[in-house]
């Protein structure tokens, strides 16, 4: 079996990878990944030498590259993780969104429709749903929840996942989609809240809360997300949508007291809030759990310690991100 993982030098796409390789001995996983400020090479380099993983440099919207891509490996199962995925370099830059996450789905879909691919599976975000409002806490997104964005990112993924449905039904193209919750775990990039926060602390540098901190995510870790897209590519029914949660609710401000609490130390500072920032979002995994059997198997004090073990034993990793480009993001988003 063979499996092309777009975006898989990324955050969850890197999880992904390792996910695959233990757990098949007998497939060969193929990594698609343009390495743009999120693709991380580091993030692959204990597995460079497996003979059952190959590394490709290149972008899903690169129409010659992804056909002789195909050409030559002739894939069985397309995971796609590639994405532009922060909300608010979304709304610094909104054009390469679109581009990434909409274009470079198409083309990854009319590559599987020329050369028979048998599974395509994309990866969305259940940001595709709006939000909820924080006094009802038993409303929760299911896969029926309408579509309802808030921000370029959250819409240029929408905008993909409709693509994806509109593939099958016209082409009848085999497809999956998942929608997860927000995750954490190893190789997150510090740019997000979980690992910003655990840098920061580690640092002796501020900790920045956007407005209040009363903003709930639903908090999904990395490994039991690989494990339900695992379920899904292989078992799932085609032309579904898959809602994927942690079932570990918190509110932003929850989340960094904890990891506060765990390294020891940390000074919270509460900044500017971003513009047209979602309340809560908390996800229904029913479907997938009556279908296919998955539950989260980590809950988030289990995780979150994992975590930030992870971070404090691999300061390489993360020390060459915050000297670089990322610096000056920092600063532009949280200088002030």
């Amino acid at each position: 079996m063979k499996v092309v993982v777009t975006g898989g030098a990324g955050f969850i796409g890197g999880n992904f990878v390792h996910y695959m390789l233990n757990k098949y001995s007998d497939y060969k996983i193929i990594c698609l990944d343009a390495l743009t400020y999120a693709g991380n090479m580091d993030t692959l380099t204990n597995i460079m030498n497996n003979k059952n993983f190959k590394f490709i440099k290149g972008d899903i919207s690169d129409r010659k590259l992804v056909y002789n891509l195909f050409e030559d490996e002739k894939p069985d199962i397309i995971v796609n993780f590639a994405a532009e995925s922060h909300v608010d370099r979304s709304i610094e830059n909104p054009e390469i969104f679109l581009k990434n996450n909409i274009i470079g789905t198409s083309v990854l879909m009319d590559a599987c429709i020329k050369y028979g691919v048998t599974r395509y599976h994309q990866v969305s975000t259940d940001e595709v749903y709006g939000d909820l409002p924080l006094n009802r806490p038993d409303l929760l997104f299911t896969e029926e929840t309408p579509i309802r964005t808030s921000s370029p990112y959250s819409s240029s993924k929408a905008s993909a996942d409709l693509i994806v449905q509109a593939y099958h039904k016209t082409y009848g193209l085999p497809v999956t989609i998942s929608r997860c919750s927000n995750n954490y775990g190893p190789y997150h990039f510090p740019e997000k809240l979980i690992p910003l926060m655990i840098v920061n602390a580690i640092n002796d540098k501020p900790l920045p809360i956007y407005g209040t901190g009363e903003n709930v995510r639903d908090w999904l870790y990395v490994k039991d997300h690989c494990s339900a897209i695992d379920l899904i590519i292989h078992n799932g029914r085609v032309g579904e949508v898959y809602n994927i949660g942690g079932h570990n609710e918190r509110t932003n401000l929850q989340v960094v007291e904890t990891i506060i609490k765990e390294i020891g130390k940390g000074k919270i500072i509460f900044v500017e809030d971003r513009k047209g920032h979602d309340m809560r979002y908390a996800i229904d995994s029913t479907k997938i759990h009556n279908e296919l059997g998955w539950l989260p198997t980590t809950a988030f004090d289990e995780g979150i310690k994992k975590t930030i073990k992870w971070y404090i034993d691999n300061k390489p990793w993360w020390e060459n991100i915050i000297n670089g480009e990322y610096q000056n993001y920092y600063e532009k988003m949280y200088g002030k």
